[in-house]
């Protein structure tokens, strides 16, 4: 039997597009939920040691991120 549908290769680069988008919009919900609501990102009378845990630990994040899509679309 003939495997109607898409060719298995171009329905694997869609999943990469799209768990790539999902991981990305995921990241970015988390770091402005964490920044706005709870106001870590603002920086309103000078760095606090908050607003500089907050910021390392966004640029670690973001960091890990990039590592995981480019070993994800590496393969």
């Amino acid at each position: 039997e003939k495997d109607v549908g898409m060719d298995p290769q171009l329905k694997r680069y869609f999943l990469k597009i799209m768990n790539s988008f999902a991981w990305g919009v995921i990241w970015l919900m988390f770091v402005t939920f964490f920044g706005l609501y709870f106001g870590l990102a603002y920086v309103q009378h000078g760095w606090t040691p908050v607003n500089i845990i907050f910021y390392v630990i966004v640029l670690i994040t973001f960091l890990l991120l990039i590592r995981y899509l480019y070993r994800s679309w590496k393969t």
